[in-house]
């Protein structure tokens, strides 16, 4: 038999929803794509309500093991070098996938101990590209597992061909950077009172959805000063996500634009039927990131079949295609105008909007988290 040993942080700590929907997701189709004689098994830090939440949302896992340390402690242990994890339940030996840098890297002979493995997942490179939006905490052990991996990783899963491009400029990982999508999740599908949803969260009837921080790699302020932008759609903004980034205040930011309540309205935090039923409703769906990994809300919303408005990061035009609008953003000056006026060029315009709504329904078809999982197991026996 072989164990794939995944680690489960991700999902029971996660650094944030998207992080927890790529692994939660990919784990689901590992679980059920299992090859013949292979088996899935857990990895979690000592939290007994995290166990017990993993072990409902993976009921095909074959063993969980729970580690001594907490969360935080872990964290320490593991980019400090102190690696050891229980043994699989067949031998000592066993393979070790970490949907993220949080992983037990340690020495091991990569040429004549081919049964253990350890491979790792890299979905940005904010800390190196935009560590304004990191705390400097965050930095330092983002960087510290990537030279852990360096060493001794012996793969690195990225999601797209611009985050491995750029990653082999930063540190040169050859051919073990290998390059796995992940897909829309299950977890965004219409609600039976969709309805009821809209009427509670005072959906209007044409709006303009955004989600994420005040984190200066997402855009998100530009996009609320293309708001207050004379060319800008008659149809306000909502924003999906946390009041604060930091000092930066979501309300204060929409004041300053000199914008009301009315004009750009922050809904907080919505849970996944809520946000389905905001996104499923809106106009455009607007993602206007300076730099990005691979960007799990643009296919949301594509899968939904919203229109979608975003930038032109490297990584979000590769998932993209000719799906959505992409806006230049190599001007930070003009930006929030060059947004406005694709955001209204698309408003004005109901065959674009159907167009583009077909288009990122065809998009969000070629991605699967089947063929993640697949990809994924065929790495490891690869390696």
């Amino acid at each position: 038999m072989t164990t794939l040993r995944v680690v489960l942080d991700d999902i029971a700590a996660p650094a944030s929803r998207n992080l927890r929907r790529y692994s939660e997701e990919l784990v689901k189709q590992l679980i059920v794509g299992a090859p013949p004689h292979c088996e899935v098994t857990g990895i979690v830090s000592h939290n007994s309500s995290s166990a017990e939440y993993i072990e409902q949302t993976f009921p095909g896992l074959a063993e969980l093991s729970t580690l001594r340390l907490g969360h935080d402690a872990l964290v320490r242990a593991w980019q400090h070098g102190v690696t050891s994890i229980p043994a699989t339940r067949m031998s000592g030996k066993g393979l070790v996938h970490s949907p993220s840098l949080f992983a037990p890297l340690a020495r091991h002979d990569r040429v004549n101990d081919v049964g253990t493995q350890t491979v790792v997942t890299i979905h940005d490179l904010l800390a190196w590209t935009s560590p304004e939006s990191l705390s400097s905490r965050q930095v330092a052990w983002n960087k510290a597992m990537a030279k852990r991996a360096y060493k001794y990783a012996d793969a690195v899963v990225v999601t797209c061909h611009s985050v491995a491009s750029e990653l082999n400029e930063i540190m040169n990982f050859g051919d073990r950077v290998r390059v796995i999508s992940g897909a829309a999740t299950g977890h965004l599908s219409q609600p039976f009172n969709a309805e009821a949803r809209a009427l509670a969260l005072e959906l209007p009837e044409r709006y303009i959805l955004a989600t994420g921080t005040l984190a200066p790699h997402t855009g998100l302020e530009a996009l609320i000063q293309a708001m207050a932008h004379p060319d800008a759609p008659d149809i306000p903004l909502l924003i999906s996500g946390p009041p604060a980034w930091g000092e930066r205040d979501i309300a204060r930011t929409i004041a300053e634009a000199g914008l009301s309540p009315e004009r750009v309205r922050h809904l907080g935090v919505l849970g996944d039927e809520d946000l389905a039923v905001a996104l499923n409703n809106a106009t455009i769906f607007a993602y206007p990131s300076i730099a990005e990994g691979f960007s799990l809300p643009v296919l949301e919303a594509f899968s939904l079949g919203t229109p979608v408005v975003h930038s032109d990061t490297p990584a979000v035009v590769e998932l993209s295609g000719d799906a959505a609008i992409a806006v230049p953003r190599n001007s930070p000056e003009t930006y929030p105008e060059r947004l406005a006026q694709t955001l209204a060029d698309v408003a004005d315009d109901a065959e674009l909007e159907r167009q583009l709504s077909v288009r990122g329904l065809d998009r969000s078809r070629i991605f699967t988290w089947q063929a993640a999982a697949d990809k994924v197991w065929q790495l490891h026996a690869d390696l």
